[in-house]
């Protein structure tokens, strides 16, 4: 190793990531001192052993069960209106946990960088990993850096793992819908996806769109506290709406119909479906859910949902009937009905 590269990070002279950052020498361990430890706390990182060290009664104190959960992100641009690959790894992990009832906890993040990728974008990567993980109370605990040659990547991989605790009592399943329930949304649906395809300047939109990227935690527990009953949650990541209900109506053989009307999309967002011909129930999204609750428990729950900032544009837009089992059924603005199928094949690729 050159004098110069041992002084990568130090003296500036070189602000790329370059293989020898992941060799396992002095140039890794700088860049992790001087952009994970700098940013996520040595405190957090457990002194840079070689796992974290997790006290149980962090677990014991909030539930009876551990949820554990694990995800990989790979979206391209790395940077977009509203959010950016940090901030999208640290809020969908910790969304995963949350829709089963978790109060997430800690995160580990794992890094796959490709040679040449700018340090500045990387530092800004993590800076918004750590001001997310904050934001949704959560630590990040323990992680992994590899470097990979140019080509072998594109720019940043990340793997978010996931654990929290599930409070006794709270059972939320896509097998648990039943007739009578309704159906929940927490805000405009599309804007991930949207904001995605307008990251990548394939359309000059008058109205930039911006990712709804956003954690969910918080809002889930107000809802749990209006109704430890709730049925089934998830968040409707790829495949958007269309493929969260089909799971829910597959998984509990019974139908869930939905309004039209009723299902809250963007003009933006409308608009550019219509010219690329899109489907807004399948774009993804990173900051909305749907919910599956019993009838009685309704409005208390979409009361709390529209008292916190993430669900103030919360509304109901349909409900679970018994047939045909296994199918979603859409009321169209013209008085006619639909099938909504499962998503075949992939709309817009590495949109997280």
């Amino acid at each position: 190793m050159t004098v110069t590269e041992m002084s990568t990070l130090s003296d500036g002279h070189d602000r790329c990531i370059t293989l020898a950052h992941g060799s396992g020498g002095l140039l890794m361990h700088e860049l992790i001192r001087e952009v994970f430890v700098t940013s996520f706390g040595a405190a957090a990182l457990g002194g840079l052993e070689d796992q974290a060290r997790l006290d149980l009664h962090d677990f014991s104190a909030r539930g009876d069960r551990l949820a554990l959960t694990t995800d990989s992100y790979v979206v391209d641009p790395l940077f977009f209106p509203g959010a950016d690959i940090g901030k999208l790894a640290v809020c969908g992990t910790v969304n995963d946990l949350a829709v089963g009832g978790a109060q997430p906890l800690y995160l580990s993040c794992g890094m796959i960088i490709e040679e040449g990728l700018p340090l500045a974008a990387l530092q800004r990567v993590v800076t918004s990993m750590k001001q997310a993980a904050d934001a949704a109370g959560v630590a990040i605990v323990t992680g992994d850096t590899k470097v990979v040659p140019r080509g072998a990547a594109d720019k940043l991989f990340i793997n978010t793992t996931g654990v929290g605790a599930i409070p006794a009592g709270i059972e939320i399943a896509a097998a648990h819908a039943r007739p009578g329930d309704v159906l929940i949304t927490n805000g405009y649906l599309g804007d991930h996806g949207a904001a995605i395809v307008d990251a990548r300047g394939e359309l000059a939109l008058e109205h930039p769109i911006e990712s709804d990227c956003q954690a969910l935690n918080g809002l889930v527990a107000d809802m749990l506290a209006a109704c430890s009953g709730i049925h089934c949650l998830r968040d409707a990541t790829r495949g958007g709406l269309a493929t969260v209900l089909n799971e829910f109506a597959l998984a509990s053989g019974v139908c869930l119909r939905i309004e039209e009307a009723a299902v809250p999309v963007r003009d933006p967002v409308r608009g550019l479906c219509e010219i690329l011909g899109l489907d807004p129930l399948y774009l993804a999204n990173e900051g909305k859910l749907l919910a599956v609750v019993p009838a009685a428990a309704a409005a208390a729950v979409l009361a709390a949902m529209q008292r916190h900032p993430a669900g103030r544009d919360s509304r109901i837009i349909g409900e679970v009937v018994a047939r045909p089992a296994g199918r979603v059924i859409l009321a169209t603005a013209f008085g006619g009905e639909r099938l909504v199928d499962m998503l075949v094949g992939e709309q817009l690729p590495r949109i997280c």
